[in-house]
């Protein structure tokens, strides 16, 4: 089941290698409808080490519940499952290939948490700070520098003027080519291929 209210998103789902792709779309798609793009990135990368966690760790399912709303001035991200156990941030080896989801989530989010959500479930969740928005300042009309007044184009007697000036001009002639370049008019062109 996925809601749209206009600044709240939920997604209902098991957390299963499959499914966390396609919630990682749809959380991209509603941040781009947002226009939050520069969120993308964090708030994926956050919510799959989320779902991650609920995938390798709750008890008894792997149904949970993400949430991504749209506060004043920050995008907060939840994951719900039905798994009454808080996350505990585990200190990883620097050569393990797991156990840091909680320390990137910490690492990309302004704040984060676990609440126990009812008696049998808790609450993940990640808060990212959003841009502040660009307003695009109306454009300005072009400025004037000089104080005299714009041109007005030309009257119909003055064009004629300026084309009875260009008219009388006497046409320039190209000089005539030296003699021993000319080629009689009779003689045949020649070919530059021999035969």
């Amino acid at each position: 089941m996925i809601s749209y209210p206009s600044r709240h998103c939920t997604v209902e789902l098991q957390a299963l290698p499959s499914r966390i792709g396609q919630v990682r779309r749809i959380v991209s798609a509603q941040l781009r409808y947002w226009h939050l793009d520069a969120l993308i990135d964090r708030a994926t990368l956050g919510v799959t080490e989320l779902l991650t966690n609920v995938h390798r760790h709750a008890q008894p399912d792997k149904m949970c519940t993400v949430e991504i709303e749209l506060l004043l001035d920050r995008l907060k991200v939840s994951v719900r499952d039905h798994d009454p156990r808080l996350p505990v941030v585990a200190d990883a080896e620097s050569l393990a290939t797991c156990g840091r989801g909680l320390a990137m989530v910490a690492a990309v989010s302004e704040s984060w948490g676990a609440l126990p959500d009812g008696e049998q479930g808790k609450v993940v969740w990640f808060t990212l700070p959003t841009p502040a928005p660009t307003r695009k300042a109306p454009p300005r009309p072009p400025r004037r520098t000089d104080t005299e007044p714009s041109p007005r184009p030309p009257r119909r007697a003055e064009l004629e003027t300026t084309v009875r000036r260009f008219a009388e001009i006497e046409p320039v002639t190209a000089p005539e080519p030296a003699a021993e370049t000319r080629r009689p008019a009779h003689a045949p062109a020649r070919s530059a291929v021999p035969g």
